[in-house]
């Protein structure tokens, strides 16, 4: 009877050590998840405000200053603009 009582004993400190530990192990597992969930949010955050600078930089009228200032580009004089068609048909 006395090793039956040792037995479960050890049986019981083993199963409560297993209990102990994975509950250790989910806590941690949980913060890591939280810490990552965050980590998005925060790219999410930093992609959106990437769409919006890469939409302010590509307007039309930026990159047309642009040309103007630094490249001194300049609209052509409408009689040096030729029209190029397909297959010699008439221009649209």
């Amino acid at each position: 009877m006395v090793r039956l009582n040792v037995f479960l004993l050890i049986a019981a400190v083993v199963c409560g050590l297993g209990v102990v530990t994975s509950q250790h192990k989910a806590r941690k597992l949980f913060q890591a998840l939280e810490v990552e969930q965050e980590r998005a949010r925060q790219l999410e955050v930093e992609f959106g405000q990437l769409q919006l600078e890469l939409s302010t930089w590509g307007t039309a009228p930026r990159i047309e200053k642009i040309a103007r200032e630094k490249l001194k580009m300049r609209t052509p004089e409408t009689e040096k603009v030729t029209t190029l068609t397909p297959a010699g048909g008439l221009p649209r």
